[in-house]
C-alpha cells in the first residue's frame, strides 16, 4: 500500500520543527487541487501520512511548507519580507504503491530535499 510521508528537521536549531503548518496539492496540467493540510509534531513529523492506499496517485504533487511563520515562532530575527517563507517543493508520484517520504532540512536561510524511506 502506498503512502506520502513528510517531517521537518530545522537545520538552524539542530532540531526538528515543531508545529510547522504543510499543505498538500496535486498538479494536473494547469489545475492545481488542495489536497490537505496537517501540522507536524514534536518530532517534526505528521500524525498521519498525508496520503495513503487508492487516495495516493500517480502524478505531480506539491507541498507547502509554512517555514516564516515556524521561524518567527522561535523569536528568530528575520528581515522583512523573510528570505524563506514558504517553500515549495514539487515532486513526482511514479508508483502509487510505493511509499514516497519527502523531507525537508531547512533554515532561516537555506533548504534542502530528498526521498527518503
Amino acid at each position: 500500500m502506498g503512502r506520502l510521508s513528510t517531517h521537518v528537521l530545522d537545520t538552524a536549531h539542530g532540531r526538528p520543527g515543531n508545529d510547522v503548518q504543510i499543505q498538500l496539492h496535486r498538479i494536473d496540467g494547469a489545475a492545481r487541487t488542495f489536497i490537505c493540510s496537517a501540522r507536524t509534531g514534536p518530532d517534526g513529523r505528521c500524525a498521519a501520512p498525508l496520503l495513503e492506499g487508492a487516495a495516493l496517485l500517480a502524478g505531480v504533487y506539491e507541498l507547502e511548507f509554512h517555514v516564516g511563520p515556524y521561524f518567527a515562532a522561535l523569536g528568530v530575527a528575520l528581515p522583512q519580507p523573510n528570505f524563506l517563507d514558504i517553500v515549495t517543493l514539487r515532486f513526482g508520484v511514479a508508483d502509487a504503491a510505493a511509499h514516497y517520504h519527502v523531507p525537508l532540512t531547512v533554515s532561516p536561510w537555506s533548504y534542502s530535499t530528498y526521498r527518503g524511506s
